[in-house]
């Protein structure tokens, strides 16, 4: 296999793998847990994992107020709120659905960075932002786009994942990761999660018990946050080799294998207007991507 074509194919299986970390949340709360025990196990578990990586990488992390500040602020906006929106979401809206909203990320994303100054104002992406309206609009104004028609009340709950998503790239962006690497920042950000969390998981009486006998909701919350963990940072390392551009790419492989997933593990079915809101985010998906003028240049392995 040559080198690009390994190269479509990390990036084919990381959509697969990040595709599939939502059907398994919504096992995971069809098990009856609820969100912030959820967050506090995925973010353990993959923390133990980032630590180790980071570990065998022996690039030590440094620790002053300013790094601890970047690991709080992705905690809470790229870990804690995102998270605990898409598993409440998901106790009440089809999988594949919440998959689909995910895809407004880099649309929210561009109204945000133009707010921030990180981008030029552009009509191309502007449009692929009224797609992206036009797709959600799609999924709530029909009266058969939805399996019950009380789910709408819930689109907006489904939308908080995607709207902190797409503040968290542009904090980044704007005021950068205070020297620690994606992989460094990650563990960090898992660390302090696990602490706000926690102690909300046992206020909130959604604390999960390890001890507990593991079923189908126990292993999905493990295998969803191990593949979170593998796969961050198999795209971390497909940016260095084949750049941000291709790598980014990614995102129209997570939903739809978001939506894949869900019809093969859940048996979910989608009205004629979701498939059509989908069809519409793709476009809108294509056409808010960033394309500079050129290619960055890979980084050497």
């Amino acid at each position: 296999m040559s080198e690009r074509n390994g190269l479509f194919a990390a990036l084919f299986v990381m959509g697969a793998g990040w595709g599939l970390t939502q059907p398994l949340g919504k096992l995971a709360v069809e098990g009856g847990h609820r969100q912030f025990g959820l967050v506090f196990w995925q973010v353990v578990i993959s923390g133990v994992i980032l630590g180790l990586l980071c570990a065998l990488r022996g690039k030590p992390m440094r620790l002053g107020i300013p790094q601890l500040w970047a690991c709080l602020v992705i905690a809470l906006i790229g870990t804690v709120l995102p998270g605990a929106g898409s598993y409440t979401a998901l106790v009440y809206l089809p999988s594949g659905l919440v998959s689909i909203l995910l895809s407004l990320v880099p649309m929210l994303a561009f109204p945000v960075a133009v707010l921030l100054g990180n981008e030029n104002f552009v009509w191309s992406r502007l449009a692929g932002l009224a797609l992206g309206l036009c797709g959600v609009l799609l999924i709530v104004l029909p009266e058969a786009s939805l399996p019950d028609r009380a789910m709408v009340v819930f689109i907006p709950v489904a939308m908080i994942a995607p709207l902190f998503y797409a503040v968290e790239g542009n904090y980044v962006a704007r005021w950068g990761t205070a020297g620690l690497d994606p992989l460094q920042l990650l563990f960090g950000a898992s660390a302090i999660s696990a602490v706000i969390s926690g102690p909300l998981a046992i206020w909130q009486g959604q604390f999960i018990n390890p001890l507990r006998p593991y079923g189908a909701a126990e292993w999905s919350l493990i295998a969803s946050a191990v593949i979170h963990a593998g796969v961050y940072a198999a795209y971390v390392w497909l940016v260095g080799r084949a750049g941000p551009v291709f790598a980014v790419q990614v995102s129209y492989l997570v939903t739809a294998f978001g939506v894949v997933w869900a019809m093969w593990l859940l048996g979910e079915r989608y009205s004629l207007w979701v498939w059509a809101a989908f069809a519409i985010l793709l476009v809108g998906l294509a056409l808010v991507q960033p394309r500079p003028l050129a290619e960055p240049e890979p980084l050497e392995p």
